[in-house]
């Protein structure tokens, strides 16, 4: 009989495997199986388990202190984290506010966003906008931002009607129009949504460089954030770019908005900041808001308990420093072009397999009924919950992400393994992804 747990799981009546530890790309479960990481648990795991120089940095900060609170001390740890991300950052988002997750850091941006407009004497603009097909945390006011249908539903009648923008997602255009003859009417319908509202009511807009969770690594066409950095500007909108789990390496570059050559007001990170090594995430903000705030009130009105504190701050900025030596940015690139095209060869294999998309090591799968029509398979057949389990059970850890179309259903995975993945490590996720398809298509 097993022992009675009261630990809340994310479902109440499932038995999930206890891990005892990981390794590299790999984790282990207490009865011995192993786990390919395929999508760095949740695109998170960046570095690989278990690396020696993380747990080194842990010791010694943990010899040293582990806590300060931030309204009374500063700490060595914390300013070299801020340094670092200062230099590593693009344009001059060069200020560094430390929170404990994406979630907090989303939450951080729409109060900094918003402060700023009042210290320059504009109150009213005080809305944050955000885009359909979009996820950005948990908290009310992150999910206010989420345009993601499911994860709304229960909490809708608390939540702020913030998406409002329709999301740069070529494979089902909401427009039904072809790139490049749409002239990116995704992109310009931001610019709709400014005038609807009033440029005068809007403080900011917020979106994923390639969404996550809410449409499978949905990546946008050349010139779409462009145009949405031009239309920001025209209106005097601040642009954040939610980079908690695009950020630091993961897309090939350390920003993904380095892609397109576009410098955000704004800057949210988590996940790989610290590659699951310690809870620690980031709100980045550029010199012109601080000198508004400098010479104004002097104070950010956002801060937890936990923020900034020394233990985590050395631990990501060990994770930071081995990133760089090891030179996983650019292994991202290179691995990262190498599976697509093995997932390309899978899509040709599988016709379940709609489309392939992503960039660097944050790659998706959309899955559809019909190949030529696009046509989802509806909510319940669970597929993307069915793929999830069976590659499990097959040794291999992928990520669940929503896609489709609205009331009918749609199916879409992650497969995002850590930085520092290896060419045959992708050959053995392929070959048991492949595996894993092939039963999912005799059962469909």
């Amino acid at each position: 009989m097993d022992q009675q747990s009261y630990l809340i799981k994310p479902l109440l009546d499932k038995n999930y495997p206890i891990i005892s530890h990981g390794m590299g790309v790999y984790l282990y479960d207490v009865n011995g199986k192993k786990y390919l990481d395929g999508s760095s648990g949740a695109v998170t795991a960046s570095i690989g388990h278990h690396v020696q120089a993380v747990i080194d940095a842990m010791t010694v900060q943990a010899g040293k202190v582990s806590f300060v609170y931030r309204s009374q001390f500063s700490s060595e740890p914390a300013e070299k984290l801020a340094e670092k991300l200062m230099k590593l950052a693009p344009g001059d988002v060069n200020w560094s506010f430390f929170v404990n997750s994406g979630t907090e850091s989303i939450e951080t941006a729409m109060k900094v966003a918003i402060q700023f407009w009042q210290e320059r004497g504009q109150p009213d603009k005080n809305q944050i906008i955000s885009r359909w097909k979009s996820y950005h945390g948990i908290t009310i006011g992150a999910l206010s931002l989420s345009g993601h249908a499911d994860r709304r539903s229960r909490f809708e009648s608390i939540l702020e009607k913030s998406p409002i923008v329709e999301p740069p997602y070529c494979y089902r255009c909401p427009f039904n129009l072809q790139y490049p003859e749409c002239g990116l009417s995704c992109a310009m319908d931001l610019e709709r949504a400014i005038l609807e509202i009033g440029a005068e009511n809007i403080a900011a807009f917020v979106a994923e460089p390639i969404v996550g969770a809410a449409a499978g690594a949905v990546t946008p066409p050349d010139g779409y954030y462009q145009k949405v950095e031009e239309i920001c500007k025209k209106y005097e909108i601040l642009f954040i770019a939610d980079e908690v789990m695009t950020g630091i390496g993961r897309t090939g570059t350390m920003f993904a908005m380095e892609h397109w050559g576009v410098t955000p007001d704004i800057i949210c990170i988590g996940k790989g900041m610290s590659a699951g090594y310690t809870p620690i995430a980031a709100t980045l903000v550029s010199n012109d808001i601080i000198e508004t705030i400098m010479n104004g009130s002097k104070i950010i009105m956002s801060g937890h308990t936990y923020s900034a504190n020394p233990q985590s701050a050395a631990v990501a900025l060990a994770v930071l420093k081995y990133i760089e030596k090891e030179d996983l940015v650019e292994n991202a690139r290179v691995m990262g072009v190498y599976l697509k095209q093995l997932l390309e060869g899978l899509q040709v294999k599988y016709p379940i397999i709609g489309e392939v998309r992503g960039k660097g090591l944050l790659l998706g799968l959309e899955i559809v009924a019909d190949h030529t029509t696009k046509y989802p398979f509806s909510q319940e057949k669970a597929v993307t919950f069915k793929l999830i389990e069976k590659a499990q059970k097959n040794g291999l850890l992928i990520y669940p992400a929503s896609a489709g179309t609205e009331g009918i259903g749609g199916d879409a995975i992650i497969i995002a393994p850590p930085l520092s993945v290896t060419k045959k490590e992708i050959e053995e996720l392929i070959s048991i992804l492949d595996i894993t398809l092939s039963e999912i298509a005799e059962e469909l």
